[in-house]
């Protein structure tokens, strides 16, 4: 079965922001005592600067930072089906994987040099630059499955 480029995005991007989600709780857990904190921080979009030192899980904090940061995850899984669908539909698992690396990393610089501060994620408050490697790693691991998960059937181009 051919899917859309959004089709592609759709699932890629849900397996980075479940796979980033993970890893951001195990950082988040080990830096701070709670799995939620970075995740809460993200919903700053929402709930302004308080959203940063929030700890505990709530519908509040918790479920809107899990939403943008999914929809965050989709953006950029967008960009690397669109821009590197060529390469993803070879089915090289390294060029998968490279290809992942690659737009996770432009989404690292974009996310904390050309984004005014106001706009950032907003976990970068919560975790060290370390930890912010671990999360940056896990959008690229998340999106390689997700885009391999989804050409398992279909023949390399």
């Amino acid at each position: 079965m051919k899917y859309t480029v959004i089709q592609r995005a759709l699932v890629s991007g849900a397996a980075s922001s479940i796979v980033s989600t993970v890893a951001m709780a195990l950082v988040a857990k080990k830096e701070t005592g709670s799995p939620y904190a970075a995740t809460n921080a993200v919903s700053h979009y929402v709930h302004g600067r308080k959203a940063s030192f929030r700890d505990r899980f709530s519908l509040r904090y918790t479920v809107p930072g899990l939403l943008i940061h999914h929809a965050s995850a989709t953006v950029w899984a967008l960009v690397f089906e669109r821009v590197m669908g060529g390469v993803l539909d070879q089915k090289n698992p390294s060029a998968v994987l490279a290809s992942a690396a690659a737009t996770s990393a432009f989404a690292a610089f974009t996310d904390h040099k050309l984004t005014p501060r106001p706009l950032q994620p907003g976990y970068q408050k919560r975790l060290s630059n370390k930890s912010l490697g671990v999360v940056y790693t896990s959008i690229a691991v998340g999106m390689a499955l997700g885009s391999m998960f989804l050409r398992r059937n279909q023949p390399p181009k």
